[in-house]
């Protein structure tokens, strides 16, 4: 059994029927689960011999919890937390005072923090008042939490609680990363600078990019928010476009029709000057080096920029740049069917399970059978970052065969099934 780490919101029924589970196994000789008593239990059972106790004692240290009561703790202080529980809070932190400080989730790999940074997350102002009394020192951590997840009152709250430090230059990267326009708000209030003294760049630009969080409306007033605190961005349309200004690709378009027909390379779409790196650090589906505006409108999920390159002579059929090994040429339909919006739309069944940048591009004369090679390595945060290759597929097969499913849209196949669509 390798080393585990529990989730944002354990549940204590689901970790008794996975220790239920651990002791059958081990009675039933299964070799996986000999394995966690041999290495997890300081006086490993045979099979025949191991009680329930022995299982929870495995499974709470495959957790990294010291003991099955330990576990237990840590989930019933989660469980206080989301229930906004005073009470229980203080009984489990006063029979257990270390509490006060560790890992609520034990792990310490875990962005949620101890009992006053994790509360943040949820705005519990009253146990982080608590807590704070008690002798809770981390603060800056519960600030850049509760920015991150928009609970803005728990911010100010948090600061004052602090003494009103001062502001870290790294401040607005939380609230960044998920596109929190109040809580980046809130650190700007507070004084989190977007530029230093000598005019160089602070604000996480970067971040905002490349986040694999997708809220256009938010990300448009961040990076409002960033200019109107000092900072200047590059007069480009793939920068126009990830701050929603159709005004400024009007501009463009006056200046140059092609910008709606060329394709742009990675650097032009996440420039260096704005703290861009590698194409593996931006999170999207469908890669988008060399990928015209109309294909970058579906992964950041702009539909109105979509609505109007098209409406402006944008070709539904433009293929992205094809590299010297063959790889490209796909075009925004395969976009349509693998991108970063419809994780959001598959993850936990969050829906509205709908297909609308394919449905667009159908009305307007996609071709369903177009084929394409395209290899794709996902961002580290989301599992298997190894290199794919898919040669000679169709917006149909690359979705049927693609190795992460949950960046699939399955309204999108459908669709495009019923219009023709081949593997």
């Amino acid at each position: 059994m390798p080393v585990r780490g529990l989730p944002v919101r354990p549940h204590l029924d689901q970790l008794r029927r996975q220790a239920r589970e651990l002791l059958r196994a081990h009675r039933d000789g299964d070799a996986d689960a000999a394995t966690a008593f041999a290495e997890f239990h300081p006086d490993p059972p045979p099979g025949d011999e191991a009680k329930l106790a022995d299982a929870q004692l495995v499974l709470a240290r495959s957790y990294q919890a010291s003991s099955w009561p330990r576990l237990v703790q840590a989930v019933s202080l989660v469980a206080a937390i989301w229930d906004d529980d005073l009470d229980a809070v203080r009984r489990l932190v006063t029979a257990n005072p270390r509490l006060r400080d560790e890992h609520v989730l034990i792990r310490t790999d875990s962005n949620w923090g101890p009992p006053m940074s994790y509360a943040a997350n949820l705005g519990r102002d009253r146990i982080i008042r608590w807590l704070h009394e008690q002798g809770a020192t981390d603060h800056g951590r519960a600030i850049d939490r509760a920015a991150l997840q928009g609970k803005v009152e728990t911010v100010h709250l948090l600061y004052d609680l602090a003494g009103r430090p001062p502001v870290p230059d790294d401040a607005l990267d939380g609230a960044a990363y998920t596109l929190n326009l109040g809580g980046t708000t809130a650190m700007l209030a507070l004084g989190a600078r977007v530029i230093d003294d000598h005019g160089n760049r602070l604000a996480p630009v970067a971040v905002v990019l490349e986040t694999d969080s997708r809220e256009p409306e938010a990300k448009h007033g961040i990076l409002a928010l960033y200019e109107q605190h000092g900072l200047a961005y590059p007069d480009t349309a793939p920068m126009a476009l990830h701050r929603g200004r159709i005004d400024l690709l009007e501009a463009h378009l006056a200046r140059d029709h092609g910008v709606l027909h060329r394709t742009w390379r990675h650097r032009e779409i996440y420039p260096a000057e704005m703290g861009c790196r590698e194409p593996i650090d931006a999170t999207v589906g469908t890669p988008l080096d060399g990928t015209t505006l109309l294909h970058m409108a579906i992964e950041f999920d702009e539909m109105a920029i979509a609505r109007w390159l098209i409406a402006h002579g944008a070709d539904v059929n433009a293929r992205a740049h094809v590299g010297r090994s063959g790889f490209g040429g796909y075009t925004p339909l395969f976009t349509s069917v693998i991108s970063m919006p419809n994780f959001w739309m598959n993850y936990r069944n969050r829906g509205p399970l709908a297909a609308p940048y394919t449905e667009l591009l159908l009305e307007h004369g996609a071709d369903v059978n177009i084929r394409a090679s395209i290899w794709k390595r996902l961002h580290p945060g989301h599992g298997d970052s190894a290199r794919h290759e898919y040669r000679d597929v169709t917006a149909l097969s690359w979705g049927r065969q693609f190795h992460a499913p949950v960046f699939v849209s399955e309204p999108a196949l459908r669709l495009i099934e019923a219009a023709g669509g081949i593997p």
